[in-house]
């Protein structure tokens, strides 16, 4: 599902939104966890999972063009865990 198909899906269930507030709400949301996640904080929605930020330790990787190696620093990188409920869902499919 692509950010436009669960505006539509909430336009759909709520009636009484328009389109644009929808596209408010949606973007209010990932907005709030985006910033949430870039202060180092972490983002729990039960039942659904939960996001933080790992630290990736610095690596030496090689080019797939060249072949020579490459050394990649340190970052850090979102992760996202299922929740149980979520995890449960998918593997009654």
């Amino acid at each position: 599902m692509t950010k436009s198909e669960l505006i539509d899906k909430l336009v759909e269930v709520r009636s009484s939104l328009t389109r644009k507030d929808s596209e408010a709400v949606v973007s209010l949301v990932f907005d709030a966890m985006s910033e949430a996640l870039t202060a180092g904080d972490k983002v729990e929605i039960r039942g659904f999972g939960s996001f933080t930020i790992r630290d990736r330790e610095p690596r030496e990787a090689r080019n797939p063009k060249s072949g020579e190696i490459v050394s990649i620093p340190s970052k850090k990188t979102p992760f996202f865990k299922t929740g149980k409920d979520l995890r449960e869902r998918v593997n009654n499919l």
